[in-house]
């Protein structure tokens, strides 16, 4: 979770990484919806952790929720603050909800149609996830590290490090 300014930078850098761009370009933060979405998400989450009792920063919060919220209902994004780590990887646009309860590691990648979490528990996922395009996971669920989840799989039991898992309901294809 981001707590200041040196993580804050941390995890755009990474998130920069993740998306194989150097820098934060112009062109890249306006024709790259996507990524803009992600860098506002970023900044809001630092807003809201470090600087709230500050009353322009607040002003500032609160106007970059409502833009990202705009930009997240055009694009189908349903992303909550302070659920992904640094290295988040939003590979375009499309239907993509998250429950504010789930926590996912560093250097996920998520396609869209994806789906995280309920209201009857939550998935944990651990460092270098990739979620495949239409994947479901949901209950309160334990996804390892270095996990790939197959295209439309429904993960619905937690998985160990190190396998990739696809199907409908999902099992181990490879360790």
């Amino acid at each position: 979770m981001i707590s200041d300014k040196e993580s804050y930078k941390y995890y755009v850098e990474q998130d920069l990484k993740a998306h194989k761009l150097s820098k934060l370009s112009i062109y890249n933060y306006w024709w790259m919806d996507a990524l803009r979405f992600q860098m506002r998400l970023r900044k809001i989450e630092y807003l809201h952790n470090c600087c709230r009792n500050n009353f322009f920063r607040r002003i500032q919060l609160f106007c970059l929720e409502v833009l990202n919220h705009r930009l997240a209902t055009r694009l189908g994004f349903t992303i909550p603050k302070n659920v992904f780590g640094p290295g988040l990887c939003i590979v375009h646009y499309g239907t993509i909800v998250v429950s504010r309860f789930a926590k996912v590691g560093a250097n996920c990648r998520i396609h869209p149609s994806t789906s995280i979490g309920d209201k009857d528990g939550v998935p944990t996922l651990g460092d270098n996830v990739y979620i495949g395009p239409g994947a479901k996971l949901y209950g309160d669920i334990q996804i390892g590290d270095n996990v790939s989840i197959g295209a439309n799989a429904v993960v619905n039991k937690s998985f160990p490090s190190d396998v990739t898992i696809v199907g409908v309901p999902a099992k181990i294809l490879e360790k």
